[in-house]
């Protein structure tokens, strides 16, 4: 509700009924004249001012006045919906974090630790889903080898490119022929298509571990040559010191 004033017209009427009244009966010929109706027109204003005061009175707000007075009901609902809502709790915050893992700074790096993740994922589900024993062995393999590739250029960035054909058809089509089988397995049927096939992959799983083990040994390469650098100059300072208990032969 607002508060409004309505002040009386009359004490303006009034004044000027004192004037047209006093210049019909005493024409303004002096100043003495003029003072004279100030004065009475001043009395006839308070008198008036005293007999009719001003009111004051309330009214309903404008709608636009309580349009701006009250929030939308939007915001009233989201207020009420965050009120309502529970913070999430730790365990969520955890999950949360593990679904978005922190970046490395290094665009290429952080698709290849997605590539991973998304890699020995599928094959966990594979290996759940497959009942053979001697290729849930193998997958096992797999995802252990996996994982180890990629940890390891995601610790030497600079070895990416050697591992360019193993994570662009490799890994990719390996999967795929474990997905086959999968599928050729569920269908509970017995055919030469679909025994054939599952056959041939039973058979090709010792090769693909093994290139996988050869992807990962690869990795080691550089290292294993400094590493072996280091101990040839080692066993030769021995010898010449007189501390290494038989000299190195040389070929």
């Amino acid at each position: 509700m607002a508060k409004h004033k309505k002040r009386s017209p009359l004490p303006i009427y009034a004044i000027a009924l004192v004037w047209v009244i006093f210049t019909l009966v005493h024409p303004l010929y002096q100043v003495s004249d003029y003072v004279t109706v100030i004065l009475i027109s001043a009395v006839v204003f308070i008198v008036t001012k005293g007999i009719f005061p001003t009111v004051e009175y309330e009214l309903p707000d404008a709608p636009e006045d309580q349009a701006r007075q009250e929030p939308p009901k939007e915001e009233v609902k989201e207020e009420a919906k965050a009120e309502e809502e529970p913070a999430p709790s730790e365990a969520t915050q955890e999950a949360k974090a593990e679904e978005d893992p922190p970046s490395t700074g290094d665009p290429k790096i952080d698709a290849l630790i997605q590539e991973r993740d998304r890699a020995v994922g599928e094959m966990r589900r594979l290996n759940d889903a497959i009942e053979d024993a001697e290729i849930s062995r193998r997958i096992d393999q797999l995802e252990d080898a996996t994982g180890k590739i990629i940890d390891q250029v995601v610790a030497h960035p600079e070895k990416l490119p050697q591992i360019r054909k193993f994570m662009n058809y490799y890994l990719p089509t390996t999967l795929k022929i474990l997905n086959a089988y999968d599928r050729m397995g569920a269908a509970g049927v017995s055919g030469e298509n679909i025994d054939g096939t599952m056959h041939r992959i039973e058979t090709i799983m010792d090769t693909i571990v093994m290139a996988f083990h050869k992807q990962l040994d690869a990795l080691f390469r550089d290292e294993a040559m400094d590493i072996a650098s280091d101990i040839t100059v080692m066993e030769t300072l021995l010898a010449q010191e007189g501390l290494a208990e038989d000299p190195p032969a040389f070929s």
